[in-house]
């Protein structure tokens, strides 16, 4: 009797423990990131399964850029997440139309995730990748009251589980060794699923999450219409200008090197014999007034 009367006390223990339990918040989504930020003062949290000062804050951020290159982009993010620590979660390229042309460019999203102390590094490298930011959000959510909910309640049903496991020793009856059993196996349960919520928070709380909406900036991709490439004929053009200026600028070279030294060997006598000429018409332009 007295066992059996034990038995419904545990069970009715266990009931209102699982009734608390079942109106523990569910993590959020399905793979987010955390961080952890410092608590505040007389605010105690717990971290790795320890009692600290840490609080637990989901973080996920958001970024929609232009950048010039996508897919040099796509490379370039996935170079940083891994040398940060962290690692890309998924990748998608794919090609779009814009414009009244229909101009076919490429496009990509991706999702990273990176240690949560370095998330605003990343980002800051990030945007200084792009030529426009176009959306920036950062959200975050505190669980750290939840995580602290989870672990009273793991103590509480661990501790039924004990007893049960006693009471289970002690039984002689068929009936009471089932009702036990059964109990116990549903305890279990509830365990394992707490400590899997209590994992989950434990697992986000060491990185970030970084969603990633990379366009291309059509400014800078190549003008065509019908066809038509016009930054092809000016290409053309400069080059056509280049080569000119290249020959004129040859046969300049060549000309003096070769006839310079016949100007100077030359054009220094014919010089001085011009300016004496000049001057012997000058005088005798002179004389010929006086005499008038």
């Amino acid at each position: 009797m007295k066992t059996k009367l034990l038995i419904l006390t545990i069970i009715s223990a266990l009931a209102f423990a699982a009734c608390g339990a079942a109106a523990t918040p569910a993590p959020f989504e399905a793979a987010p990131a955390a961080t952890q930020a410092p608590a505040a003062a007389e605010e105690p949290a717990v971290e790795g399964g320890a009692a600290t000062n840490v609080r637990l804050v989901i973080k996920n951020a958001t970024l929609s850029i232009v950048v010039d290159d996508p897919t040099a982009t796509v490379e370039a993010v996935t170079r940083l997440a891994e040398g940060s620590g962290g690692f890309v979660v998924s990748t998608n390229t794919f090609k779009t139309t814009v414009g009244p042309e229909s101009k076919t460019v490429q496009q990509a999203s991706m999702t990273i995730r990176v240690p949560s102390e370095k998330l605003n590094e990343v980002l800051g490298q990030i945007k200084a990748m792009a030529v426009e930011v176009q959306n920036e959000n950062i959200s975050g959510q505190d669980v750290t009251a939840d995580y602290v909910d989870l672990k009273s309640r793991l103590t509480n049903l661990e501790a039924a589980e004990k007893q049960l496991q006693s009471i289970m020793e002690q039984a002689t009856k068929t009936e009471d060794v089932l009702t036990v059993y059964n109990q116990l196996v549903a305890t279990r349960e509830q365990i394992e699923v707490i400590r899997g919520q209590m994992k989950y928070y434990e697992d986000a709380a060491a990185l970030s999450s970084i969603s990633l909406d990379i366009a291309p900036n059509v400014v800078t991709q190549p003008i065509e219409i019908g066809g038509w490439r016009p930054e092809g004929t000016a290409k053309q053009s400069v080059e056509t200008l280049a080569r000119i200026l290249q020959s004129i600028a040859d046969v300049i070279i060549s000309f003096t090197i070769v006839c310079g030294p016949f100007i100077v060997v030359l054009g220094v006598p014919a010089l001085f014999g011009w300016r004496w000429w000049m001057r012997r018409r000058e005088k005798a332009k002179m004389v010929e007034a006086a005499e008038k």
